[in-house]
């Protein structure tokens, strides 16, 4: 017999026990979840540090931690490119990209698991500054989730498809979101072509990975990806400190972007 809080068990009821409680696994590995709660904490950290800029200067914090390519390759400020997407330049900014977050974070969370969301949600992030750093003006600063976000869209694209659902709304989606980018002026919108190219990616190295070692083939490919956008990041730092230095250190014009 085996000891428990009320009485004795036999052995072969608590074998018995321990296989009906054994973890339940999502088709893409993950393990299955009862609350959304990553979700929520990104959404309460954007939202804090949203009413924190307000309190300590909304210009200020923008400019000490948004997005600055010449920041980054010159000053070495190489944190911006984490920094700046978990700042908004206004209210409609942040609520935009919050609603999204919540209508499409959650269902990606539980299909994904606590741990591969949170990896997905911060390689899109990256993606879509490093996007934004490679290829705007040196002096063009900008804030905003919405590289995560689109990384999260694609995501769910890429995911959904894996496993035969009907992804047309998230389509859509993605699609119509991609369209206000590119017309509306302020947007940067290589920020969301980054983070939704490492969305994508990362997704389907997560839905497509072999069951057998799945774990290792994720992890694999999740550090592929990851080491792409440190080469990446690399590559442009060269190039930025060479025009610099053939051009005697003049900054081309930009502008203030929010993504």
């Amino acid at each position: 017999m085996v000891a428990a809080p009320v009485g004795f068990h036999c052995p072969e009821c608590v074998r018995e026990a321990s296989v009906k409680t054994r973890k339940v696994v999502t088709p893409i590995g993950g393990t299955a979840i009862r609350d959304t709660y990553v979700t929520k904490i990104l959404i309460g950290i954007n939202v804090g540090l949203f009413l924190i800029q307000f309190v300590a200067g909304r210009q200020e914090v923008i400019a000490q931690w948004g997005m600055y390519p010449a920041a980054v390759s010159i000053g070495g400020e190489w944190w911006r490119l984490i920094t700046a997407t978990f700042l908004h330049a206004s209210l409609w900014h942040i609520g935009f990209n919050m609603l999204v977050l919540w209508l499409v974070g959650r269902p990606l969370e539980s299909l994904l698991g606590h741990s591969r969301f949170i990896v997905l949600y911060l390689l899109s992030a990256l993606g879509g500054s490093i996007a934004s750093y490679a290829f705007s003006p040196l002096n063009t600063l900008s804030v905003g989730a919405s590289g995560a976000i689109f990384g999260l869209m694609a995501a769910l694209l890429v995911t959904g498809h894996s496993l035969k659902a009907d992804v047309t709304q998230i389509a859509v989606l993605l699609v119509l979101n991609f369209f206000i980018g590119f017309v509306v002026a302020g947007i940067d919108w290589r920020a969301h072509l980054g983070g939704a190219l490492v969305g994508a990616m990362v997704a389907a190295v997560m839905s497509y990975a072999p069951k057998q070692s799945r774990v290792l083939w994720q992890t694999l490919g999740v550090l592929a990806v990851a080491g792409l956008l440190v080469v990446a990041m690399m590559l442009r730092t060269t190039q930025i400190q060479t025009e610099l230095l053939d051009s005697g250190g003049q900054l081309v014009p930009g502008t203030a972007q929010q993504r």
